[in-house]
């Protein structure tokens, strides 16, 4: 009877494993050719641009690369800003999507990706610069995201990566737990006008089609947990029954007591 009771408390393999072709969807079979249909991410408010810009003229690059001065290690200064060592050396967007870059002054790159952002640069260089000769950098001071909820390791992060998939940041957070919903997993994203709430399931194979396979930066990614974390199940059957068989134990000792 304990036996029973204790394996309906257990959460079954098919809601814990990622990405199986699951019943009414198009299979993807093993060894299928899947085409990314990605579209350039355009950056937003918040993000963090790496910017390095080169010239001929070593005074010039002076004046257009002038970062702060480190007074720490990158260890430490990387600890002080929350293990982002990109908020101190990179350019942050600022709320009306601009850059404050060196001698050039405020530059917009909201909405722009990073082609256009270089060439934005490259369109104010030319007021300073008259031959042409210069190189300039864009890149993202990588992918930032936050993992709340049911994750082994729940926290933020900083990956030095221009692209990256929710499995990825699934992985970099330790995995979810057993009692983690991998088919509702929330996905809170960031747009030009707003945020929105999307919800991802794992455990479908057709996510790596979804435009939320891939994450961008300022992700948000919760886990809710399964019913069986609220009445406080164990995550397999041994945990259940010993966690039954504890409680009975428990309530038999009282009643002994009171009818003792």
């Amino acid at each position: 009877m304990l036996a029973i009771v204790a394996s309906s408390a257990c959460v079954p393999n098919k809601k814990l494993i990622y990405l199986q072709n699951l019943e009414g969807k198009e299979p993807i079979y093993e060894d299928s050719l899947i085409r990314y249909e990605t579209t350039e991410y355009r950056v937003q408010y918040n993000d963090i641009l790496e910017i390095q810009i080169q010239t001929t003229d070593s005074d010039m690059n002076e004046l257009f690369n002038v970062k702060p001065t480190m007074t720490m290690p990158p260890q430490q200064m990387a600890a002080s800003s929350g293990g982002d060592i990109f908020y101190m050396t990179g350019y942050a967007v600022d709320n009306e999507g601009m850059v404050d870059l060196p001698l050039l002054g405020y530059i917009r790159v909201q909405d722009m990706n990073i082609k256009e952002i270089k060439k934005a640069i490259g369109e104010e260089l030319k007021k300073y610069i008259t031959n042409d000769e210069f190189f300039v950098r864009v890149k993202l001071g990588g992918i930032r995201f936050s993992s709340i909820g049911e994750f082994r390791k729940p926290g933020k992060y900083v990956v030095l990566q221009d692209r990256m998939t929710i499995l990825e940041a699934v992985a970099h957070s330790g995995d979810l737990k057993v009692s983690a919903k991998r088919d509702e997993i929330m996905l809170i994203r960031q747009y030009p006008d707003g945020t929105k709430l999307h919800r991802v399931n794992l455990n479908d194979r057709n996510l790596v089609n979804s435009p939320f396979y891939f994450i961008q930066p300022n992700d948000q990614i919760y886990a809710e947990p399964l019913r069986i974390r609220e009445i406080g199940s164990g995550e397999n059957f041994a945990q259940s029954l010993q966690l039954i068989v504890t409680s009975v134990t428990a309530a038999a000792l009282i009643l002994n007591l009171i009818f003792n």
